[in-house]
């Protein structure tokens, strides 16, 4: 990602643009960076707990920020620095590098050595969970019931869900 800012022969075409021209090319755009295959690209290498980077759309600059929450359409972000939350869209990450080894800035998810998956004895009722639904929108809840092979997890936003142990991440509170 170019951290300088957008190519100066780039802003030049624009300006000399019309209005119309600007605003037609505007919805092209953000048709394009709200394709579901675009958000699953980024989405696909990004876990809660990661550092990743974004682009400040205030000064154009490049930050670090930890994944709280991702949604659809947009990730909430803890800015390293700042201490600042953000909510940007997925377009707004660096997609961290497919197959990368984590660092010490972020987060190690379970390693490929060791594919044991979480079970029964991981969870404990009144632990804050997290895990992705049907339609890849991760649900945050707390468990109240652990049956033989699912937890049952209440959300806030409404009735409760059983989730196989396989597919639930204990949240961290930052």
């Amino acid at each position: 990602m170019d951290t300088q800012g957008p190519n100066p022969k780039l802003i030049d075409a624009l300006s000399q643009a019309s209005s119309l021209e600007l605003f037609q090319l505007s919805t092209i755009i953000d048709r394009m960076l709200a394709d579901p295959r675009r958000i699953i690209a980024v989405r696909a290498n990004m876990h809660l707990g990661q550092t990743v980077r974004f682009l400040d759309w205030h000064d154009g600059r490049m930050r670090s920020g930890k994944v709280v929450a991702m949604r659809d359409h947009q990730v909430t972000l803890h800015e390293t620095d700042a201490r600042r939350e953000w909510k940007l869209p997925y377009a707004a990450i660096e997609p961290p590098p497919a197959g990368a080894q984590p660092t010490a800035s972020t987060a190690a998810p379970p390693t490929p050595a060791a594919p044991s998956q979480p079970g029964r004895e991981d969870f404990r009722c009144g632990e804050k969970v997290s895990f992705e639904d049907r339609y890849m929108q991760t649900q945050i809840g707390t468990i109240v019931r652990i049956n033989q092979r699912t937890a049952t997890v209440e959300t806030a936003d409404g009735p409760g869900w059983r989730v196989p142990f396989r597919l639930l991440r204990h949240v961290v509170d930052i």
